[in-house]
């Protein structure tokens, strides 16, 4: 008797799962059991270095023989990840014999249980069955994350509260705060889960570096706070910027802070979170591609490279190495040998070149400065540690722009 399968979602949990096999349909099953909280038994003579490095971290227990019945007592699920056929379907009557759905890696036709074509985006999750045809349920689930990518309509977002707020019974509502890393200019180098959290967002502060296109993409009900628009000197404004996340998260509101870059690589994040927790706000932070790293890399220049430098320092060059508010020990980094990444640099570069070579860096050494890097904008510079604050003014690079210094400015250049 054959009929169409019943779908569901599986809570495991805590429970038993047991997955026999070790090789490469095992390697891509086991993460996912993970992710759903289950007690994992892999069974199994060998296993995958992927699966090993499970078994280190102690995600789940391995026993190193082959199957017998015993090892289903008490499981919820089991999965068959063996081609061996006879195998599979020992493992498929233990599991009969105790009626626990079985996933049969060689034979849709003689599993009691189908693995279906997955994609994720945050708390949504769509599985697609194709009949019986992986094929045709992939060729769907791929037209479907299509989709869920494409950053266009409303179809991850919550809908619009219409009318009054429903009544709380006095409670205080709360909502919540996200601390977004954008990137380093591309819209696409947010990580994904940075962009869903835009789509969910009521208001969005964003810092001035920002991609735009990014905020072009937002629902036309999100309240916009330009954070660089923010009036008073940098303290004050980071005071009132606190003041925003916090006051209209304890209205209920979802509020996204979106920062260029990182939010704690120089961008103030650890400012922010802690005048949330201050208030009882709940905040999720989310990295983003930095660019001390990125920005580098798309214009040629790698931070690190083989036999050229194993060591990398970023640091932030908005105080001048002889200014009493400087933290940086400008004599330390000049006698490193590794690359050094430099961030807000740009109006102390002379002061800084000067510092470097001073206390020990050769004049010589290769320097490169990318002027919004990774954006349609980008300039590339390639100097010399002691020609490289002149040669910035002649060619009018201006900020924003990061600076490397080290060998590894000409490692990929022919």
């Amino acid at each position: 008797m054959t009929g169409n399968p019943y779908p569901l979602g599986l809570r495991l949990a805590g429970r038993r799962v047991v997955v026999v096999g070790g090789g490469a349909v095992a390697t891509r099953r086991v993460p996912a059991l993970l992710d759903a909280g289950a007690d994992v038994l892999l069974v199994s003579p060998e296993l995958t270095p992927a699966l090993r490095a499970h078994v280190d971290a102690g995600r789940l227990r391995w026993e190193p023989r082959r199957f017998v019945p015993a090892d289903l007592d008490g499981a919820w699920l089991v999965q068959a990840a063996v081609d061996d056929r006879a195998a599979a379907a020992a493992v498929s009557a233990a599991a009969a014999e105790r009626r626990i759905f079985c996933v049969r890696a060689d034979d849709r036709t003689a599993a009691t249980a189908w693995t279906p074509a997955v994609t994720r985006h945050g708390p949504v999750t769509v599985a697609v069955l194709g009949g019986g045809d992986p094929h045709r349920a992939m060729t769907v689930r791929d037209a479907v994350r299509d989709l869920l990518g494409a950053r266009k309509g409303p179809l991850l977002t919550p809908p619009v509260e219409q009318g009054p707020p429903a009544d709380t019974g006095g409670e205080r509502v709360t909502g919540r705060v996200a601390l977004v890393g954008a990137g380093p200019g591309d819209p696409e180098l947010i990580t994904v889960k940075g962009w869903r959290l835009l789509t969910e967002a009521d208001v969005v502060v964003a810092d001035r570096l920002v991609p735009g296109l990014l905020l072009d993409e937002l629902r036309p009900d999100v309240e916009l706070v330009d954070a660089s628009k923010i009036p008073y000197g940098p303290s004050r404004a980071q005071e009132e910027i606190n003041r925003i996340l916090v006051d209209r998260a304890l209205a209920g509101k979802v509020v996204v802070r979106l920062k260029g870059g990182d939010p704690y690589v120089f961008g103030r994040g650890g400012e922010e979170l802690l005048a949330c927790a201050e208030a009882g706000v709940p905040v999720t932070v989310v990295p983003g591609v930095t660019s001390a790293i990125a920005v580098p890399a798309v214009a040629g220049v790698p931070v690190t490279h083989r036999a050229v430098a194993h060591e990398f320092t970023v640091v932030s060059g908005h105080v001048a190495p002889d200014s009493p508010d400087s933290l940086v020990r400008w004599e330390a980094l000049a006698a490193l040998r590794g690359t050094l990444v430099i961030l807000m640099g740009l109006k102390n570069l002379a002061a800084i070149s000067a510092a470097l070579v001073a206390h020990g860096r050769a004049a010589d050494t290769p320097a490169a400065v990318v002027q919004e890097g990774t954006t349609s904008g980008q300039r590339l510079l390639r100097s010399t540690l002691g020609a490289v604050a002149q040669d910035v003014v002649a060619a009018g690079l201006r900020p924003p722009a990061v600076v490397v210094v080290g060998d590894v400015v000409n490692a990929l250049t022919l």
